[in-house]
């Protein structure tokens, strides 16, 4: 790895040469004088101190020259220190002399014996002249902290396509304290130590000419200028077309002269300085123009920056921007290539980039015959090439010219090792022929990529560094029989650059067409004998294929040497391309100081290894070897592939490189035959990613431990998982693609020898590797394209997933015009079902689900200029609903094991049987009771008389008190939607109206007392004048919303059957509504309704249509007769619908009205200075009090605003608030929605708003407060204001938080207990199992509430939940309507405590009314009190219905829970567009898309996880519907009661229907529910 990154920077003459490290930090080279000076006044001792220092200074300026290796550096300061008798800490003193200190003084750090801390190691943008780009001055970045240049530079541009790697946040922590290893070794065990360099001997000489040693040369462009002149005439580079015939080829002095002449014209013409970036944008067939490109940028000390041209363009333009690069080297086509495909993109042109075409430059011509070549100054960095992670992450290494001379010595020494083995074994040679080396030319065939990695190391920089001849062919040829033998046969390569998918698509061609391959030329007859290696890129070794390859292509094909030529390449993509293992015959393996078994026969140094491994110790990353022999059988049989796996090594480690097997979740050497991370630390290594300081610090400065702490050496993390044995690399796979899964329960005890490796956490684990699973997937699986493999962490457990490709899912048309094709869903589900029997059985892998795309759809990387299945960007589209798929099948039954369920529990029936309540109280005996006080109101009394309100028996006789006191105040005003007031009434004038409607209803309409009249009126005045006129003549009035004309199917039989239910004598209606009903559609539809149910309806009368009258009530001698204000007399009804429209009558006497509005008045603190306002909801709850009560009981105006005018212009309502002064009002959650969907208005005062009103009835929202005190900021709302109210059918207000001057009281609770039934809070910071509850307030006067377990009637302890009952005069008397004996019970609760005399209320013989809802009563201190004091406030919060909760496994869930979490796991999942229900023991979920329906499995996965993630459950069912089908209130609330009928009838319509559990495990859930 490059320990010094070297800039030169030459200054005013004097001034000694200054260069930058690694780590970015410039440093000054000491001079003569500096090295050599003593000052003779100095003491002795300093003088040895300035010596020493001066001796250190020129051992790091050698270091930072290159002289000497790292190794070289450590030894030789060693050697110093201890000449002047200084102690050396072995653990950091090394590492921080390398780094050196802030003030360049190494003695001082010597003397203190302080070590410096490794300083972040960065490769940061040359900023050694200005950019336009830049957003700030150099000076300023010169300033920064290195913490602080990445926090800006990287805020410059950021990845677009960056995905978080769980390998990634497994690097964090190694750099503080040992952390214990994962495998917990015995302390008996020994660690094993990284494998050390191998020694080369051999000196290293030209290729071409054994008398020229390549140590003269610094770098590439060097060598190509003597290339140009030594091998002038030679080929250098040589493209084939797709037919295999030459294309284009170049020789060597006019690939110099070409690239000269681009270095020229960037030198004299582009105005870039040193060490600047430049893009290069060339096609893969464009090899030769791409390396005269690359090597002009090296000629003119540019930074290279190789583009691949199928990169994204959002990519391109990302890179272009973050290298800062100003230019781009292209040709003529491929510039206008780019034009339209940018163009028919829609993208916009980079800007700020220079395109030139370097096709039309020419060739150099000095000025000269002699003169001499223009002096090379040549920057540190030589390119720097991008390449996607397997993550998808978008990341550049940096690649310097030390670097590249390092990698190509050591690849060239390893090509030649094999010739130079050769000549040894020949005792005749001498000592100095065997370093001699030949100097025969060689050519290198590849139709790999040459613009990245191991193509371009191989095929362009390895030309240049060996002299070798390149001979490329584009991948196409591959696919034609015969072609790629032939072009062997022709062009006579030794080398070929090949990887797996091109070879095997080669030799399984010759298997199938043999004939075409031997026949193919008849000029060129088909001989393979030229091939001396066969270099093959890959991560992992397949050995089967080494054997048919080996045995059936190359030696058929004259190839006699066929065991030695197969040579597989470990390799970095992703860093840069660098060769880690290969094949050699260099020998040195004892330097690597590990152990050789002594009765391994295949264990020679260039012999290709593999091992026999046992699966189930693999996957418990123990390696257990069953043999070290080859298997050259074939095939494995059933047996033996079910037990064991076969490995191939690549060879030993590159010469230079040192190589550790690391644990990659701590950091920690393993011991030996344990499966670990690669780590590796070698010359040939990048030296980090361009301007990522925090990735290149974790991945290329990790730091290891080891026994006795961290071993000082740094390495790069390859992310590879392997072993070592007998010092060969045998890798398993990435990081990324190793799945694991819990063990299963029998598994989880091991025992003997597994004990001693493993303990913990790993104990529960067994672990399994994507390409193993793919393998047998592949082979054992008809008709599969293609798959892959990964693990997702769901509900604290990793849980396996299968990805199938096959033709079978294929669903595009035939035609163009045609329909899709029909899938067979029972054959992808025996293929998926195969595909879990066969993992199982072989891998005993628990497949939690397997979905099957069509070919090529899933997605994929580009390795070698080829597209492979990208494992985490499938696992990322798997995780947001994006896959493609078709079919999904779950293996929940196997796979899942951390699921919530109690046994025990369930057993007993529940948490609500009287078993499970006795539990709870027996463990919560000690705490208190939950309920509330009681704040008796007997009086109340008039702001403005004085009056007793309380001595009034009804609502009318205040009415008339108000029109006798104040006649001429204004009573009721509507404003109309440009919010103007219309003409108001007064007092007087509303007791005429009053009186009007009275009339007509005696003398027209014939009603009497008693009678029972359905009142349908818009809001507005006439309804208030039609409640009011039948409660003066004792008529009961049944007030009902507008008919919906685009609801007729619904509302008009809901209102026959109330009429026919409740023998309703008359229909009242205004003008406006008696227009509606009359209307054809309306009216057609009740006649046919009334026949298909056989009722009549009775007559309608126009209110609006009244003579006019002198007098008021009181003038006509209309009063109210006593008996009507009887307790047991129903004055009012209120009808209510619930969201599944079931019908919900209630009564209430007088005296119930003027409680309610007691409650309001007195709890609201409602005076009659300030007005009231009603709008929505006039029918019913505290709309309808609002609007036809309060006014009239406080003596205040009111207000009415339409809802129609509110739908329009939110801010109608609003400004009447801010306009009139309102204190109190009332908003319902679908208005607030509303009104935030519109801009706030501006200058909007609502300061004088001290209590608005949002009733829920139910959980509050919890972020429905934030909302509105957000969006009502400018209008001065004060958010104490801000206030939920808890109504219910039965009672208008429960509690409410009005007036407690705090904001609300928020929960979070632990949900795993709350299913359980207990009130446990869960920790403040904790994310998950939690639920966020806000506080639905205090109990108002005259009020008292009871948490009351629902089936044992007995108080709840303070920390259970139970049903709400509530005590108050505020209740309904009853349901009207009905003979359910259940009413009784519902109106008339008494506790068991109430019972046997126990309850603190005992006395008050209260009744209670139960609400059907649970929650708790908590009480909470809060600063309230004077001057700040705690003060103690009892609120109640409440869960939900105890309707809409069901029990899964003895635990109890709310749907609403469930569905909020299903419309939150996906964006295509709108909010509402979700029902969970239980249905014979099945939890189904139907869910609303508009997603095509074969692109709906992929959506399963995700509702399935997230469910299971947030509430430990699995959904039995999940069901697609299309969007609009959910059945909805007119409040546009679904419907869940209608849909579950639906379903279960199978009348519902579906899309798409999957089962997650499987059929048995169906069947076994509702036969528990039917038995239970």
């Amino acid at each position: 790895m490059d320990s010094l990154n070297i800039m030169q920077n030459y200054s005013d003459a004097g001034t000694p040469l200054r260069y930058s490290d690694s780590f970015g930090y410039e440093r000054a080279s000491p001079s003569t004088d500096q090295l050599t000076a003593t000052p003779s006044s100095q003491p002795a001792l300093n003088r040895q101190v300035i010596e020493l220092d001066a001796k250190l200074a020129a051992l790091d300026f050698e270091l930072g020259e290159g002289d000497i290796t790292e190794k070289g550096y450590k030894k030789r300061r060693t050697q110093i220190l201890a000449e002047f008798g200084v102690a050396i800490d072995d653990n950091n003193s090394t590492a921080a002399s390398i780094v050196g200190s802030d003030d360049g003084s190494t003695t001082k750090r010597v003397v203190s014996m302080v070590s410096t801390a490794s300083l972040p190691s960065v490769f940061r943008p040359d900023f050694s002249r200005p950019e336009s780009t830049l957003s700030t001055d150099m000076e300023t970045v010169d300033r920064m902290s290195q913490e602080q240049f990445d926090k800006f530079y990287l805020d410059q541009q950021q990845d677009p396509s960056t995905l978080e790697s769980p390998y990634l946040y497994s690097m964090y922590g190694n750099d503080g304290a040992k952390p214990p290893s994962s495998y917990g070794y015995a302390q008996d065990l020994v660690l094993q130590m990284p494998l050390e360099p191998r020694t080369i001997s051999d000196a290293n000489f030209d290729p071409q000419n054994g008398n020229v040693s390549m140590a003269k040369f610094d770098n590439l462009a060097s060598i190509l200028r003597h290339r140009g002149r030594a091998n002038a005439r030679s080929n250098a580079i040589v493209t084939l077309d797709a037919k295999g015939k030459e294309f284009s080829a170049i020789t060597w002095d006019k690939l110099a002269s070409r690239a000269e002449k681009v270095g020229q014209v960037i030198r004299d013409k582009s105005g870039l300085y040193r060490g600047d970036r430049v893009a290069l944008l060339y096609r893969e067939s464009e090899v030769i123009d791409f390396t005269i490109a690359l090597l002009g940028c090296f000629l003119a000390g540019i930074v290279a920056v190789p583009i691949n041209t199928h990169t994204k363009f959002k990519d391109i333009t990302y890179i272009l921007n973050y290298t800062q690069s100003h230019l781009a080297l292209t040709t003529d086509a491929n510039l206008k290539s780019f034009h339209r495909d940018f163009t028919a993109a829609g993208q916009s042109w980079p800007r700020g980039v220079e395109w030139w075409k370097t096709n039309e430059f020419g060739s150099y011509h000095p000025p000269s015959k002699k003169a001499e070549p223009p002096a090379l100054q040549v920057p540190d960095l030589a390119y720097i090439e991008y390449s996607r992670a397997p993550t998808g992450e978008l990341r550049g290494v940096v690649m310097s010219h030390k670097t590249v001379m390092h990698q190509m010595s050591c690849l060239s020494t390893i090509l030649s090792s094999r010739d130079r083995d050769r000549r040894k074994s020949k005792a005749a040679m001498d000592s100095k022929m065997l370093n001699a080396p030949v100097t025969k030319s060689q050519t290198v065939l590849s139709y790999l990529d040459p613009r990245q990695s191991i193509g371009m190391i191989m095929g362009v920089l390895m030309t240049i560094y060996s002299g070798n001849s390149t001979v490329w062919v584009p991948q196409s040829t591959l696919a034609v029989p015969g072609l790629y033998a032939n072009v062997i046969s022709k062009f006579k390569p030794s080398v070929l650059l090949a990887d797996y998918p091109g070879l095997k698509q080669v030799a399984y061609n010759y298997q199938s067409h043999p004939l075409a391959t031997r026949n193919y030329s008849k000029k060129y007859p088909v001989d393979l004998s030229s091939v001396k290696w066969s270099l093959i890129d890959c991560l992992t070794v397949d050995t089967e294929f080494h054997e048919m390859l080996a045995e059936r292509w190359l030696k058929p094909l004259g190839n006699k040497r066929y065991q030695l030529v197969i040579a597989p390449m470990l390799t970095l993509s992703e860093h840069g391309g660098m060769v880690v293992s290969m094949r050699d015959w260099i020998g040195g393996q004892e330097a690597l100081g590990c152990s050789f078994p002594d009765d391994d026969d295949s264990n020679d140094s260039h012999e290709l290894s593999e091992l026999l491994l046992d699966k189930k110790a693999l996957s418990t990353n123990k390696v257990h070897i069953l043999s070290a022999t080859h298997h050259r059988d074939g095939v494995f049989t059933d047996d033996n592939q079910r037990d064991t796996i076969r490995v191939g090594a690549f060879g030993y480690p590159l010469p230079d490189a040192t190589l550790a097997i690391v644990d990659p979740e701590t950091s920690t050497l393993v011991s030996e035959l344990i499966v670990g991370e690669i780590w590796v630390d070698s010359p040939c290594l990048s030296g980090g990613f361009w301007g990522l300081g925090r990735e290149t610090e974790i991945i290329f400065h990790a730091k290891c431990w080891g026994a006795d702490g961290a071993l000082e050496m740094e390495f790069l993390r390859t992310g590879l998982l392997g072993f070592i044995y007998a010092g060969k690399v045998y890798i398993l796979g990435l990081y990324e693609d190793r799945l694991r899964q819990r063990r299963e329960i029998e598994e989880q005890a091991p025992s003997g020898e597994d004990a001693a490796i493993v303990y913990g956490n790993q104990r529960q684990y067994r672990y399994h590797y994507t390409a193993h699973l793919v393998q047998t997937i592949m082979q054992t699986i008809p008709r599969v394209f293609d798959s892959s493999a990964f693990d997702i962490f769901v509900n604290d457990e990793h849980l396996p997933v299968v990805l199938l490709e096959s033709i079978l899912a294929v669903t595009t048309p035939e035609t163009p015009t045609g329909p899709p094709r029909t899938i067979d869903s029972n054959i992808l589900e025996e293929m998926a079902d195969k595909c879990m029997t066969k993992l199982r059985e072989l891998h005993s892998v628990r497949v939690y689900c397997v979905l099957i795309t069509a070919p090529n759809t899933l997605p994929r990387t580009i390795r070698n200029g080829r597209s492979e299945i990208g494992t985490m960007l499938c696992r990322k589209e798997f995780e947001t609903g994006n896959l493609p798929c078709v079919h999904v099948k779950f293996g929940v039954d196997h796979a899942v094991t951390n699921l919530a369920v109690d046994e025990v529990i369930e057993e007993r029936g529940g948490i609500w049987s009287v078993a499970a309540s006795k539990d709870r109280d027996e463990l919560l005996v000690h705490e208190d009771k939950q309920y509330s006080g009681i704040d008796d109101r007997d009086t109340v009394i008039d702001d403005r008389t004085g009056q007793e309100l309380s001595k009034f028996t009804s609502i009318v006789d205040i009415l008339q008190w108000r029109v006798l006191c104040q006649p001429e105040e204004l009573s009721y005003c509507t404003i109309d939607a440009r919010s103007r007031e219309n003409k108001g009434m007064t007092w007087k004038k509303f007791d005429a109206r009053i009186a009007a409607v009275a009339s007509m209803l005696i003398n027209k309409c014939r009603l009497r007392a008693g009678d029972l009249v359905v009142l349908i009126y818009p809001h507005g005045e006439d309804f208030v004048h039609a409640v009011h006129a039948c409660l003066t003549l004792g008529i009961v009035a049944i007030p009902i919303p507008p008919l919906d004309s685009t609801r007729l199917e619904e509302d008009v039989p809901a209102l026959l059957k109330l009429i026919a239910d409740y023998k309703v004598k008359a229909v009242l209606l205004n003008a406006d509504s008696d227009h509606a009903i009359k209307s054809k559609i309306i009216t057609q539809h009740i006649k046919q309704s009334s026949h298909a149910l056989k009722i009549s309806m009775p007559p309608t009368y126009n209110t609006n249509k009244t003579s006019k009258l002198s007098g008021g009530c009181k003038e006509l001698k209309l009063k109210m007769n006593s008996a009507w204000v009887a307790p047991e007399r129903t004055a009012l009804i209120w009808v209510h619908w619930t969201a599944d429209q079931s019908r919900v009558a209630v009564k209430m006497s007088h005296a119930t009205i003027l409680e309610m509005c007691k409650v309001q008045k007195e709890t609201c603190q409602m005076q009659s200075s300030k007005p009231v306002v009603g709008c929505v909801r006039s029918t019913i709850g505290i709309g309808f009090l609002h609007t036809c009560f309060m006014g009239i009981y406080v003596g205040a105006s009111t207000y009415l605003i339409l809802p129609v005018d509110f739908a329009s212009n939110p801010q109608v309502y609003f400004l009447s608030l801010s306009r009139y002064k309102v204190k109190d009002t009332y908003a319902t959650p679908q208005m607030i929605d509303h009104a935030l969907s519109t801009a706030p208005l501006k200058n909007n005062n609502l300061r004088e708003l001290r209590n608005l009103m949002i009733t829920f009835d139910g959980r509050p929202r919890t972020e429905l407060f934030g909302k509105v005190r957000v969006h009502f900021a400018n209008g001065a709302l004060d958010g104490t204001a801000i206030n939920s109210v808890y109504s219910h059918v039965l009672n208008p207000m429960i509690t409410t938080r009005s007036y407690m001057c705090i904001e609300p009281i928020e929960l979070k609770l632990d949900v795993r207990e709350l299913r359980r039934g207990y009130i446990v809070l869960a920790p403040p910071d904790a994310k998950r199992h939690t639920l966020t509850l806000q506080d639905s307030g205090m109990v108002p006067v005259s009020t008292h509430v009871l948490v009351v377990h629902p089936e044992t009637r007995r108080l709840c302890h303070t920390s259970e939940y139970g049903e709400i009952w509530v005590a108050s005069g505020a209740n309904v008397d009853g349901l009207y309507g009905t003979n359910d004996p259940f009413e009784k019970i519902q109106f008339s609760a008494t506790t068991v405590e109430a019972d046997a005399g126990l309850d603190a209320y005992s006395e008050k013989h209260l009744k209670y009314m139960r609400t059907g809802d649970l929650g708790f009563l908590r009480t909470v201190a809060r600063p309230v009190g004077p001057g700040g004091s705690m003060v103690d406030i009892q609120v109640l919060f409440v869960l939900g219905c105890l309707g809409d909760t069901f029990e899964v496994g003895g635990l109890s869930r709310f749907s609403s829970d469930i569905e909020h979490t299903i419309e939150y796991s996906h964006r295509t999942i709108p909010v509402g567009c979700s029902a969970v229900f239980q249905a014979g023991g099945v939890v189904v979920a139907v869910i609303e898309s508009s997603r095509p329906k074969h692109f709906l499995a992929a959506l399963v996965p995700v509702v399935v996880n997230a469910v299971m993630s947030e509430h430990q459950m699995v959904l039995d069912i999940v069901v697609f519907v299309s969007k609009g089908e959910f059945p909805r209130s007119r409040l546009k609330e679904k419907q869940r009661g209608r849909i579950m009928a639906a379903w279960v009838m199978r009348k519902l319509r579906t899309t798409a229907q999957f089962s997650v559990s499987s059929v048995s495990e169906l069947r076994g859930k509702i036969a528990k529910a039917e038995a239970a």
